[in-house]
């Protein structure tokens, strides 16, 4: 009983060390609440300057030269092919035979329309004998006037089966001659679409042909652009392949549709007398005089930033903080874009990495890396 009621030496410990802890988290609380707020650190950005532009300037499209005239070659009749001269690059001279097909059928048809012809012709001898002869009796009342009707009538059939029978044999004769391909000017072998021994019909291509003389530039404007395109146009033209040499040029024709799959509009630029000579099939670099002048802020493809459906730019303002500010888009080309409302000369504007960054954000700037720096 007396064991229970004696106090425990555990208690006053206890209470000494709640007394000897209380001033040290005092002091650590006083050291917390004097603690200095840690400084925001600024977000490096590579920036440029915005520039003034024009839309003046020559907008750039890949070529390829082509002739002014390219064509099929194929024969006028069914046939088998049994011989081609010509082949895939040859350049070939008004009147050669390119190509022959059998020409046994047609042999055959022209002896027989000959042999007609001569048929005719000896019926109609006979015939304008009958006549003179007919005539003669008949001023003497020797015939009655219907027999010399009739004589005037079979005359008359035997001139005209004489007549039918000279055109069946030149009909003949330029099937016979339709037997050979022939070139009808100077030009070049571009393709070769069939073979010895393939049985064509009327009309299938043979060759592909490019006549020689006048050349053209074919280039492909994407649907967005060709509004900017008219017949008359300048251009200026060169070729990878023959560095230091320019042409001139001007649209001669516009594509009135685009095409089914890559919908670009094909234009065709007429090259000056200096180029009429050029290869087929080189490619060029074709860059195309605007015809009107839109002024604005060119700017690298790399900074343009989308908010929603529109696009803006991040501008970097006086304290050093992003501002997120839609512009408007005067044309788009391969790795800039024409700014034309929303943004002024002289401004800075983030180049890259512009889907890291966030409005009001403090950054700091990085000059971006000269071009022949870059990889």
């Amino acid at each position: 009983m007396n064991d229970r009621l004696s106090p425990s030496p555990a208690g006053p410990v206890r209470r000494w060390a709640r007394l000897l802890m209380a001033p040290l988290a005092l002091a650590l609380l006083s050291a917390c609440a004097h603690q200095a707020p840690t400084a925001e650190v600024a977000r490096p950005v590579i920036a440029m300057t915005a520039q003034a532009a024009s839309s003046a300037e020559p907008v750039r499209f890949p070529g390829e030269v082509h002739a002014r005239y390219e064509m099929p070659l194929s024969f006028r009749l069914a046939g088998q092919l049994v011989a081609r001269e010509a082949h895939l690059g040859n350049v070939v001279k008004k009147g050669q035979v390119l190509a022959q097909l059998d020409d046994t059928d047609a042999t055959r048809n022209e002896a027989s329309a000959h042999a007609a012809l001569q048929a005719a012709e000896h019926r109609l001898t006979f015939a304008t004998q009958q006549r003179d002869r007919d005539q003669a009796q008949a001023k003497a009342d020797l015939i009655s006037r219907l027999q010399l009707d009739q004589t005037h009538d079979a005359y008359a059939a035997a001139l005209a089966a004489r007549d039918q029978a000279r055109e069946q044999l030149a009909l003949a004769q330029n099937q016979s001659r339709y037997t050979q391909l022939i070139a009808d000017r100077d030009g070049r072998i571009t393709s070769e679409q069939a073979e010895v021994g393939q049985v064509l019909s009327a009309g299938q291509p043979v060759f592909g042909f490019a006549w020689s003389g006048e050349r053209d530039i074919y280039i492909d404007v994407p649907e967005d652009r060709i509004a900017n395109v008219s017949v008359g146009q300048t251009a200026t033209v060169t070729l990878p392949a023959m560095p230091g040499k320019t042409y001139a040029a001007q649209v001669r024709d516009l594509s009135p549709a685009a095409d089914p799959q890559a919908r670009t509009y094909r234009v065709k630029l007429a090259l000056d007398a200096a180029g009429q000579n050029l290869p087929l099939g080189m490619t060029a670099q074709v860059a195309l005089s605007a015809r009107t002048a839109v002024h604005g802020v060119r700017l690298p493809a790399t900074a343009l930033f989308h908010q929603g459906e529109k696009p803006a730019v991040w501008v970097l303002r006086a304290d050093a903080t992003l501002e997120l500010r839609p512009v408007t888009v005067l044309r788009y080309d391969e790795r800039d874009v024409l700014i034309g409302t929303g943004l002024k000369p002289g401004e800075m504007v983030v180049m890259q990495g512009v889907h890291t960054v966030s409005a009001g954000e403090k950054v700091t700037l990085i000059a971006p890396p000269h071009p022949e720096d870059a990889p």
